[in-house]
């Protein structure tokens, strides 16, 4: 049977309406003309309420926003599918769950759908998941979690604090999961912009501590103390940073600065002495020329007194006045000769003094570049002595390589024997090594228990020969501790330095045989 026209249809209804005697309202005609049409009309798509409702969900997170979007296009495609999906997404998110425990009969959104027809058949919303409750102890250790990240990203962002305390307050509460998963999600968003403007801004400042510091060692070039400082301060900013490097170096640098105050301030001391002195001896010798001169005009007075005598009667008192002028003359100049004497040691000893000062300068300035625990380089003076043998090795066209060795087992030392112990194995290492490699060999301490070897005119096989004949020595001097011998032994990394390689390329893969030579049984050198 063909379909009958929807005119036919609406005329025939008003008829059927008439003959039923029912009021003519929306309700009834509908009903009619579905009645007469043999199908139900489908209900008109709810685009205003549905809009109200998109402008009420939230989108901060990328998963909100996704499913906002998702929701705003099924809404202007008046999909009910795609519509079904987007609530459906923000039900795993945990949205909305609070409408679904007020009542078990519907969600609260429909009653205002159902009048639209969204409780039809031809939309099935997805099941409300299941609510579980997190344990208390979970909860607690989250809310600490959020408690101690919170300071380190600092208190400019106040929306990160007002998320962060939304969700603490949340947490204390002992809120669902799905509650607490869009606040944690929300929160992890934030941080992560936090986390990277920290970094950012550590770089920042970190690159700038670097900038100031290589600044004042460009402008103190003369001063060696003071260029010594700059350097150590250098190193310092440079990551990788820890709390345990930055108070091994304060202590430091507040040793240098102590004993580089002491000696600058007798250094000056000196130094305004040396002043005083040459002082004096520029007004002796003005007395000298003074007392010369005097001397002068009673010689050519007795001279010329000379030249008009007579008789040797005449004569005997310009002798006896010539005679007393010499003796005079005699006289201050033996006294000015002293005093000039006095002036001249006084000058060597405070030129030598002034040298030990200046020695005295340098190895405090020296101190920022070893460390103070084995007396070997520190990363810095590694950097400085590491690049001094390339660029030599370079322009002689010879070999350098460059040796990474870490103790082994050395937490056991620690653990077992104790921290004092576990530094004066280092020390027995350092010392050992001191002693065992070649003189134009230089150790440095790397970090904790590894230490880096720098080994110039060296060829790769001969590098591993140093170091194994290291490791024989050790095994002949146990290191004491307690009265007890301990047998010290290391895993090494030897690394030559190709023509385009830096110190830190040869180090990296020294490094790398070293893990090697830890993953083959320890108390071993590998080449790399």
């Amino acid at each position: 049977m063909p379909a009958r026209p929807p005119s036919e249809i609406a005329r025939d209804a008003f008829k059927l309406l008439a003959a039923r005697k029912l009021p003519p309202s929306p309700d009834h005609y509908q009903a009619v003309y579905d009645e007469i049409a043999g199908a139900a009309t489908p209900a008109p798509f709810p685009e205003g309420p549905l809009g109200r409702i998109a402008r009420a969900l939230p989108g901060q997170t990328p998963v909100q926003k996704r499913l906002l979007t998702q929701f705003d296009a099924a809404v202007q495609q008046k999909s009910w599918t795609d519509l079904q999906r987007a609530i459906a997404g923000y039900a795993q998110l945990g949205l909305g769950a609070s409408a679904a425990q007020d009542t078990t009969a519907a969600p609260t959104v429909e009653p205002e759908l159902a009048v639209h027809g969204m409780a039809s058949s031809s939309v099935e919303l997805a099941p409300a998941p299941v609510v579980e409750a997190l344990p208390a102890a979970l909860l607690e250790q989250i809310a600490r979690l959020v408690e101690n990240v919170m300071p380190a990203l600092g208190t400019e962002d106040a929306r990160l604090q007002q998320t962060a305390d939304t969700l603490l307050q949340a947490l204390r509460a002992a809120s669902p999961a799905d509650v607490l998963q869009p606040m944690l999600a929300d929160l992890g968003f934030r941080l992560s912009f936090a986390a990277e403007d920290q970094s950012a801004i550590r770089a920042g400042l970190l690159a700038s501590l670097q900038l100031i510091f290589q600044n004042i060692g460009e402008l103190s070039l003369d001063d060696r103390w003071l260029k010594g400082q700059a350097d150590a301060l250098q190193a310092a900013a440079e990551p990788p940073l820890t709390l345990r490097s930055l108070d091994d170096l304060q202590k430091r640098l507040k040793d240098v600065i102590v004993k580089q105050s002491e000696s600058r301030q007798r250094s000056l001391d000196a130094q305004a002495q040396m002043k005083d002195m040459l002082a004096s001896f520029i007004a002796r010798l003005s007395q000298m020329t003074e007392s010369s001169g005097v001397y002068q005009d009673k010689i050519e007075h007795c001279a010329d007194r000379l030249g008009a005598v007579r008789s040797l009667e005449e004569m005997a008192p310009v002798l006896q006045e010539v005679i007393s002028a010499t003796r005079a003359m005699a006289l201050d100049s033996r006294v000015h000769r002293d005093e000039l004497q006095s002036l001249q040691d006084k000058t060597a000893a405070t030129q030598a003094e002034i040298g030990r000062l200046q020695e005295a300068l340098e190895n405090a300035s020296a101190q920022a570049r070893h460390d103070p625990l084995t007396g070997a380089l520190n990363r810095k003076g590694l950097d400085e002595a590491a690049d001094r043998e390339v660029a030599r090795a370079r322009r002689a066209g010879t070999a350098v390589c460059i040796g990474l060795l870490d103790i082994d087992n050395f937490k056991l030392i620690n653990d077992r024997l104790g921290h004092a112990s576990g530094d004066a194995a280092l020390v027995h290492l350092a010392q050992v090594a001191r002693e065992s490699l070649r003189a134009q060999d230089t150790l440095a301490r790397y970090g904790g228990e590894e230490f880096v070897v720098v080994m110039p005119d060296t060829p790769p096989a001969e590098g591993v020969a140093v170091l194994q004949r290291l490791q024989r020595e050790l095994t002949k001097r146990y290191f004491l501790a307690n009265n007890d011998k301990v047998l010290i032994t290391f895993s090494a990394g030897v690394s030559a330095v190709s023509a385009s390689d830096t110190p830190a390329d040869a180090l990296k893969r020294a490094d790398q045989a070293m893990y090697l030579a830890k993953k083959a049984g320890k108390n071993r050198v590998m080449l790399a």
